[in-house]
């Protein structure tokens, strides 16, 4: 019978401690492979803003209107082509300033990840899940937190 208790005790033993790891796990955060990794994908996702606004640039304030629609006609300009001209134009400097707004959160990103507090929630201090981060590399809060700053629970600091 007591052989039978041993056991029993030493199961519970093992099971307590894998439980006591895979919490230290989860409160350490990323890896140093983690880091790296999502280093590759800012960078990467870098790259694909820079190129968009350069597009967006290229064809919003460099070219003419005769240039942009191929009008080559000396008819005098409708009022309408006008507006539908200037609303592109806005739409895409609209466009380029949300990229814009997106490649400083991405560098904000990189910068925390060389001072190794990437993936720490800035509002909490606790660790950002690993799928928020795949879905959104350069996430500043948990779920938990972002969720309170949405229904303005908290104030962003």
């Amino acid at each position: 019978m007591r052989k039978v208790d041993a056991r029993v005790a030493q199961k519970r033993k093992k099971v307590s401690r894998k439980q006591v790891s895979s919490t230290r796990t989860k409160k350490r955060g990323l890896t140093t492979a983690d880091r790296g990794h999502f280093k590759q994908v800012l960078l990467q996702k870098r790259r694909e803003i820079l190129r968009n606004v350069n597009e967006f640039e290229d064809e919003a304030l460099k070219k003419s209107r005769l240039d942009a629609c191929g009008d080559l006609s000396s008819m005098p300009i409708h009022m309408a082509d006008i507006g539908t001209d200037n609303y592109e134009q806005e739409f895409a400097l609209g466009l380029m300033d949300s990229e814009r707004r997106l490649l400083r959160e991405i560098d904000s990103a990189l910068v925390r990840i060389e001072n190794k507090t990437y993936g720490i929630c800035e509002g909490t201090g606790k660790p950002i899940a690993k799928a928020r981060l795949e879905a959104q590399p350069w996430a500043r809060h948990c779920v938990d937190y972002a969720r309170m700053l949405e229904q303005g629970l908290v104030r962003e600091q």
